[in-house]
C-alpha cells in the first residue's frame, strides 16, 4: 500500500510541475496516511500473509 501511495504521489509531483509547496503538501499527506495505525496494521497483516504464502520459514 505504501509503495502504491508513494508511486502515485511521485507521479503527480513529477508530472504536474506543481512546485515545491504542492510537493511538500503531498509528502505530508503521504506520511500522515502511512503512519496511521490502521494502515500500519493492514501492512503488517499483508506482510504476514506474504510470508506465509512464500514460506518465510523455508530457506
Amino acid at each position: 500500500m505504501k509503495m502504491f501511495l508513494l508511486g502515485a504521489a511521485a507521479g503527480y509531483v513529477l508530472g504536474a510541475k506543481a512546485g515545491r509547496g504542492r510537493y511538500e503538501q503531498i509528502v505530508r499527506t503521504y506520511r500522515k496516511i502511512a503512519d496511521h495505525p490502521m494502515v500500519q496494521g493492514a501492512a503488517g497483516v499483508a506482510r504476514a500473509k506474504v510470508g506465509e504464502r512464500f514460506g518465510r520459514s523455508q530457506h
